[in-house]
C-alpha cells in the first residue's frame, strides 16, 4: 500500500463514519419530526418523490456531464451544496411555525437533491477510481463496519435527546449533530487525492450500504447498483428503450414492481408509529438501532449464503420475507413487535439488497453497463416516486394499519415477482 492510498482510505474511513453520524440523526428523524409536525402521509412523501423526480430528470445530463471531468473534485463541490440543505433544516425547529415547515422540508429535500444526484454519481465513479480492485473488498467492509458503529451509536443517541430534551429543541439538537456530521465528512472527502494512474475497471459496484447524496429513511437505504457506469457511455446514448423489447424488460419490471411496493409503507411508517403506536423517539430509535446493527449482521453473512444458494433463490427469499416487516409493525399495539420488525427486517433487508445488486450485475452484460444500469435507476427512481405518493394515499383511504397491511402483502408478492421474473 502506498503512502497515498493510505491517506485516500483513511479520509474516506472518517467520511463514512460521520456520514452515520448524519444518517442516524438527522435523516433518520425527519419524517418522525414532521410527523410530530402534524404532517400528513403526502407531505411525508414528498420528502423522497421530490428528489425521485430529479434523480429521474438530472441522473443521465449529470453520467453525460461527469464523463471525462476530475470525478473527486466533483464529489468534493457537490457535497457541499448538497450537505449545505442540512444547516437549513438544522435551523427549522426554531425558526418557523409547524404549517410552513411542512412544506419547506420536502422543498429543502428537492433543492438537495439536485446536486445530491451529481454527489451520488461522482462519488461512486471517484470511489472506484481512488480504490484498487484488489483492496477494494477490506476498504468496503471497514467502511461498512464504521458505518454500522457510528449510525447506531449516532440514532440511540438521538433518541437519548429526543426523549429528555423539550420539543422542539431537541430537534434543534439532532439536526445539529446531523449537520456537524455533514461538515466533518465533506472536510474529509475534500482531503482525498487523486492517484497517479487509475486502476484498471471491474464490472462491479463496490457493495457499500452507505450512500452519500441520497436521503434515505431505514427500511429503504440501498448500494447505488454502479451508478458509476452512467458516466462511462464514451458519446454513446444512455437511454435506450430498445432494451426494454428483450428479457431485460421483464426482468426490470419485476424490480420495478419491487421498489413500488418497497417505497409504499415508507411514507406511512412514522405516522403508525408516532400516532397509532404512540411510541416515543427513544423507543423508535432503538428500534431502528436494531434494525441498523441487524443489517450490518446480514451484511457479513451476504457472502456465505449467496456462495451456497446463489443470488436469484436468496433475493427472492429474502424480498418474501422482507414483507414481514410491515406485516408485524401493522399488527402491532406497543413497541414489541416494532422491535420483532427491526429485529428480523434489518437481517432480512441486508441479503435482499445485497441480493438486489448481485443479481442486477449478474444479468447485465458487462460490453453494455451503462444504457442497461440507466434503465435500471429509472425504473428505481419512478418506484421510489409512485411509491411515495400511493402509499399516503392508500394510507388516507385505508386507514394507516390497513394500508401498512396492503403494502406488506405487496411486497411479498413483488418478492414472488422477483424469484419468477427477477
Amino acid at each position: 500500500m502506498t503512502p497515498s492510498e493510505r491517506s485516500n482510505f483513511a479520509n474516506l474511513y472518517a467520511d463514512v463514519f460521520f456520514y452515520g453520524v448524519l444518517a442516524g440523526s438527522a435523516i433518520a428523524f425527519l419524517p418522525v419530526y414532521a410527523t410530530h409536525l402534524g404532517g400528513t402521509g403526502f407531505q411525508i412523501g414528498l420528502i423522497t418523490a421530490g428528489p425521485a423526480v430529479i434523480n429521474l430528470l438530472v441522473s443521465l445530463p449529470a453520467g453525460h456531464w461527469l464523463e471525462g471531468r476530475p470525478v473527486i473534485g466533483a464529489t468534493f463541490y457537490s457535497s457541499i451544496w448538497h450537505r449545505a440543505g442540512y444547516l437549513l433544516l438544522a435551523l427549522l425547529p426554531l425558526a418557523l411555525a409547524a404549517a410552513p415547515q411542512l412544506w419547506i422540508i420536502p422543498l429543502v429535500a428537492l433543492l438537495m437533491s439536485l446536486p445530491g444526484t451529481v454527489l451520488a454519481i461522482a462519488f461512486n465513479a471517484m470511489f472506484a477510481d481512488v480504490v484498487p480492485p484488489e483492496q477494494r473488498g477490506q476498504v468496503v467492509g471497514r467502511r461498512n463496519a464504521l458505518l454500522a458503529v457510528s449510525l447506531t451509536g449516532s440514532t440511540l443517541l438521538s433518541g437519548w435527546v429526543l426523549d429528555r430534551v423539550i420539543f422542539p429543541v431537541n430537534y434543534e439538537i439532532v439536526f445539529g449533530m446531523g449537520l456537524a456530521g455533514a461538515i466533518a465528512g465533506t472536510y474529509f472527502l475534500g482531503r482525498v487525492k487523486a492517484p497517479a494512474s487509475l486502476p484498471l475497471p471491474v464490472g462491479r459496484p463496490p457493495g457499500e450500504v452507505s450512500r452519500p447524496g441520497w436521503m434515505r429513511f431505514i427500511d429503504s437505504t440501498r448500494d447505488a447498483a454502479g451508478l458509476r457506469f452512467l458516466t462511462h457511455s464514451s458519446g454513446q446514448r444512455l437511454l435506450r428503450l430498445d432494451l426494454l423489447r428483450g428479457p431485460f424488460g421483464v426482468f426490470l419490471a419485476a424490480y420495478f414492481f419491487f421498489y413500488l411496493f418497497q417505497m409504499m409503507s415508507v411514507p406511512i411508517m412514522p405516522l403508525m408509529l408516532v400516532k397509532e403506536l404512540r411510541l416515543t423517539d427513544g423507543e423508535i430509535s432503538l428500534g431502528n438501532g436494531v434494525f441498523y446493527a441487524m443489517m450490518t449482521v446480514g451484511s457479513m453473512v451476504l457472502g456465505k449464503l449467496t456462495a451456497r444458494f446463489g443470488h436469484k433463490p436468496l433475493l427472492a427469499v429474502g424480498a418474501v420475507l422482507y414483507g414481514v416487516y410491515p406485516l408485524l409493525i401493522s399488527l402491532a399495539h406497543d413497541r414489541w413487535l416494532f422491535y420483532a420488525a427491526s429485529l428480523g427486517g434489518g437481517l432480512v433487508w441486508a441479503v435482499t439488497n445485497g441480493g438486489l445488486v448481485n443479481r442486477l450485475m449478474e444479468c447485465v452484460p458487462e460490453t453494455d453497463r451503462p444504457a442497461h444500469m440507466a434503465l435500471h435507476n429509472l425504473a428505481l427512481n419512478f418506484g421510489i416516486l409512485g411509491g411515495s405518493l400511493l402509499g399516503p394515499a392508500l394510507g388516507e383511504g385505508l386507514g394507516l394499519r390497513h394500508a401498512l397491511l396492503l403494502a406488506a402483502i405487496l411486497r411479498m408478492l413483488a418478492g414472488v415477482g422477483l424469484g419468477v421474473w427477477g
